[in-house]
């Protein structure tokens, strides 16, 4: 009979607990937290904003102590032998830990200093890291000129320079594009498959936990279950379903459908809806259900992630916009043709043009690099163009930047949140930069509070929110003024789930009402919400369309496209070839 031998887990928690002081509040990081990871795979760890996911990384590393519990690595114990333990594993933090003013070279040397690696080792491993991550012929380029892909894959062959046995990646992939996010996958394999190392991986996309070999799903600090993807997406099966209705949109249809006291979750996905029912209930024989096409479907981890944490309620219509209507106007809102921008004889943006209508949610999506954040400023009125005529709101923006701006409404990819300024500060700041003033100001920092339910937070500094609720004071503050308008840049990067879907109820209200959307992400998923949208790559429009047109555009291509990412990537990839 064959020995069966089971490896030693690489980490071991036990009891783990972790509390802070933010503010006034004492926050419970980890609460009793109790886990085992398993050697030579990659572990997700999965979990909302405040989680703990950060802290228990940052446990792992012996970069904080526990104020309960036990943790072991590598057979180590890390409360007592941190920096024994430290020299055995890589960590990349979520902002990459690079030194911007130091180019590749000086980052990759400082990191082999701080990791005591020999300097006869340096040349091969160094040869090794930048053919892996394609980073060899910008070894003398400033990090901070880096595109976000570029200093993501710095950022890990910095966590590589000594080939550890434990790599730590704390959401490694938030902000950057779907090309670099595959880039990133293949690489962390090779070192799981060639190196043998062990991986643990936070990360806020849950298509990206489809890709574990096992998961801790966090919440609230505490340690909800822990298994392969199939045994946690398995519970759910039975209970999802794409629904169509091919006289109504979309958009519509998803804002019944999630008001239903039988679903769970309701999310839009091509041209259906994908609805997640109630354990025990079918929208099969519901009254709303009669005159719909459905279809059951399999179920994925986002799916029983969602269900474990209860879903997202419903949003009132009246919880987003104050104003019963929006000027109305004829034609397009936004009006861009031979756009232009020029950065010395650099060519960011390459005689572009397109339009948006009233109401409509209008997707801007391209790699890190490609023109759509210079853009998207020169849309704001952030950025002069070079040449060729943009008109926002009926008003050239090269004429009257100051007028159109009045009528915009902007939420910055880093929010654009004074951190030392709490909530109400913030909004009270925001209120006079858009030139509110007595009665109406106040009333409509109390909207604020009362629609994002920013009551409990009203004295926290902004630096210690979550990021969804930074996330929830950034569109509030934006929203302030009333505008026609809404630009959003990245506005979910880094966000959980759930309150992605929560944010995505409030901008389908606001374009029921006639609010303007433009947003520019680099979650796929979410450009299946907008009405069209443009693809850019190198200054340039490649697509242009529906999602659906768009996927159609791809597919030509002779690759397989299911999904809007497929379809994005088989886009990059024809144009870089």
């Amino acid at each position: 009979m064959t020995e069966i031998i089971v490896a030693e887990p690489v980490a071991v928690f036990t009891g783990v607990g972790k509390s802070f002081v933010a503010g006034k509040r004492r926050v419970e990081a980890l609460r009793g937290v109790s886990a085992r990871l398993r050697a030579g795979c990659v572990t997700g760890l999965i979990g909302p904003d405040g989680a703990g996911k950060t802290t228990l990384m940052r446990l792992l590393a012996g970069l904080l102590k526990p104020d309960a519990g036990e943790i072991h690595v590598l057979g180590q114990d890390v409360i007592g032998e941190p920096l024994r333990v430290q020299q055995s594993l890589g960590y990349m933090p979520q902002r990459f830990g690079l030194y911007e003013d130091l180019s590749v070279q000086e980052n990759l040397d400082l990191y082999a200093d701080l990791q005591c690696v020999a300097h006869a080792a340096r040349p091969e491993r160094y040869a090794e890291l930048m053919h892996m991550t394609g980073l060899a012929p910008f070894t003398h380029r400033l990090a901070g000129q880096l595109s976000g892909g570029m200093k993501q894959k710095l950022g890990l062959a910095c966590a590589l320079v000594r080939s550890p046995k434990l790599l730590l990646l704390d959401e490694p992939t938030a902000g950057v594009d779907p090309v670099s996010r595959r880039e990133l996958w293949e690489i962390v394999y090779r070192q799981v498959e060639q190196a043998g190392m062990s991986v643990l991986f936070s990360t806020a996309y849950l298509d990206e936990a489809e890709r574990c070999d096992d998961l801790l799903l966090l919440h609230q600090g505490q340690l909800l279950g822990q298994g392969k993807p199939a045994e946690f997406s398995s519970r759910m099966q039975g209970r999802i379903f794409n629904v169509s209705n091919g006289s109504e949109s979309r958009r519509r249809l998803q804002q019944q459908l999630v008001q239903q006291e039988s679903v769970l979750d309701a999310l839009i996905q091509g041209e259906a809806v994908r609805l997640v029912m109630h354990e025990g209930r079918s929208p099969q024989g519901e009254v709303w259900a009669k005159g719909l096409k459905i279809e059951q479907a399999a179920p994925r981890f986002e799916d029983a992630f969602v269900a474990m944490l209860g879903g997202v309620g419903a949003i009132a219509p009246e919880a987003v916009h104050a104003a019963a209507t929006v000027t109305a106007k004829n034609g397009p809102v936004i009006e861009v043709a031979d756009l232009s921008r020029n950065f010395g004889e650099f060519q960011a943006v390459k005689s572009i043009g397109f339009h948006v209508e009233r109401g409509e949610v209008f997707g801007l999506l391209g790699a890190n690099g490609a023109g759509k954040s210079t853009t998207f400023r020169m849309l704001c009125g952030l950025l002069p163009a070079s040449s060729g005529s943009l008109t926002v709101a009926g008003m050239n923006l090269r004429d009257a930047p100051a007028s159109a701006r009045s009528r915009i409404g902007y939420m910055s990819q880093r929010f654009s949140l004074y951190g030392t300024l709490s909530v109400l500060e913030n909004l009270r700041f925001f209120s006079s930069v858009y030139g509110l003033s007595g009665k109406g100001r106040r009333a409509r920092i109390d909207w604020a509070f009362e629609r994002f339910d920013l009551h409990d937070i009203a004295d926290t500094a902004s630096d210690d929110l979550s990021l969804g609720y930074k996330q929830r004071l950034a569109m509030a503050a934006a929203l302030l003024h009333e505008p026609d308008i809404l630009f959003l840049d990245e506005p979910t990067s880094g966000v959980d789930p759930l309150a992605r879907r929560e944010f995505w109820q409030r901008i389908n209200l606001l374009a029921e009402q006639g609010v303007t959307v433009l947003v520019t992400t680099h979650f796929m998923e979410e450009a299946e919400y907008c009405d069209r949208l443009v693809i850019m790559a190198e200054g340039s429009i490649l697509a242009s369309g529906t999602p659906q047109a768009i996927k159609q555009t791809a597919a030509a291509t002779g690759e397989k496209v299911a999904t809007m990412e497929d379809a994005f990537i088989a886009l990059i990839q024809r144009e870089a070839a």
